[in-house]
């Protein structure tokens, strides 16, 4: 609405506020309203903000901002139109937003917030911990019932036993070769079925033979005589002393970590080791050397495997 005198409400507020010195978003600032509703005020540019009733309240509270006379204003401004019906779609708590404050907060805005990222993660956490011991359960059963479905085979005295497994069909050529061996005897009555089996024999025999005589060779090291053992005093000094028939590898290592002793030791050999107590002692052969210890021979057996011998003498 416009007076006689042509000057318009939104212009009486802002000569009121240029007068003041103050600047618009201050101005929106103390009134905790946007910057755009103050401008389309000041322009009389009520088709920008909602409603008569908010413009005259917006008014009325710039001019107690300003310590100026609203009653200029307000007559400049339009009247109250008729109230109008709420729709049902909008509920009476639903916050007030003017059609120029634009589109409000989508879905994505609300997701994308660290509140509800954080309680996301917590129940996606939660879920892991409880269906993955029942995943794991149900993994652990498929793959034993895939074991238990399997076709065990059966022993080989079962498979011999059993005339129609594929053991015994496999095992049928071998048979005939046995009686191979009479058809020599009976060569003067069969004189045409003699000369095949005849090769057959000297082939089945020829490869034992050869089989016999390697299983045979590794048997000899087993059953080897051990080395002679030696006599006499051993001619070193420690807590520990060593005396060899052959050549073996000593070390000997005291508390503190020092190697106090480490040698290839040649056969007649001795050598003696003391350090801080306990010593670690390593020796690598064990039928070739014979030890000591404070004096009184030790037994190796005990500390001993594969022919390597480790103790602690403390």
């Amino acid at each position: 609405m416009v007076a006689d005198d042509g000057v318009t409400a939104g212009t009486l507020l802002r000569q009121a506020r240029e007068e003041a010195g103050m600047h618009v978003a201050t101005l929106a600032a103390i009134l905790k309203v946007p910057v755009r509703k103050l401008e389309a005020l000041e322009e009389d540019r009520y088709d920008l903000l909602s409603d008569a009733v908010f413009v005259r309240g917006l008014a009325s509270s710039v001019c107690r901002t300003l310590k100026i006379d609203p009653q200029p204003v307000l007559e400049r401004l339009p009247q109250t139109a008729q109230p109008r019906l709420v729709p049902e779609r909008e509920p009476i708590n639903e916050p007030f937003r003017a059609p120029s404050d634009g589109p409000g907060p989508g879905l994505l805005d609300q997701v994308s917030k660290p509140v509800v990222l954080t309680v996301a993660v917590l129940l996606l956490g939660a879920l892991v911990l409880v269906f993955l011991p029942m995943l794991q359960s149900g993994y652990q059963a498929v793959a034993d019932a895939n074991r238990s479905s399997d076709p065990v085979m059966p022993p080989p005295g079962a498979a011999a036993t059993a005339p129609g497994t594929p053991v015994v069909v496999e095992s049928v050529p071998a048979v005939p070769s046995v009686p191979s061996q009479p058809a020599p005897g009976s060569a003067p009555v069969t004189g045409a079925a003699a000369p095949a089996p005849v090769p057959a024999a000297p082939t089945t025999a020829a490869p034992v033979a050869p089989a016999a005589a390697p299983a045979a060779t590794p048997a000899a090291p087993v059953a080897a005589p051990a080395l002679p053992a030696a006599s006499g005093p051993i001619n070193a000094r420690g807590i520990v002393v060593f005396r060899t028939r052959a050549q073996s590898w000593v070390q000997v290592t005291d508390a503190t970590g020092t190697t106090v002793l480490r040698k290839l030791m040649e056969p007649g050999e001795s050598a003696g080791a003391s350090g801080a107590l306990p010593l670690s002692v390593t020796i690598g052969s064990v039928e070739a050397t014979e030890v000591q210890v404070r004096g009184k021979p030790y037994n190796l057996a005990p500390v001993s495997k594969d022919n390597v011998a480790r103790f602690e003498v403390k």
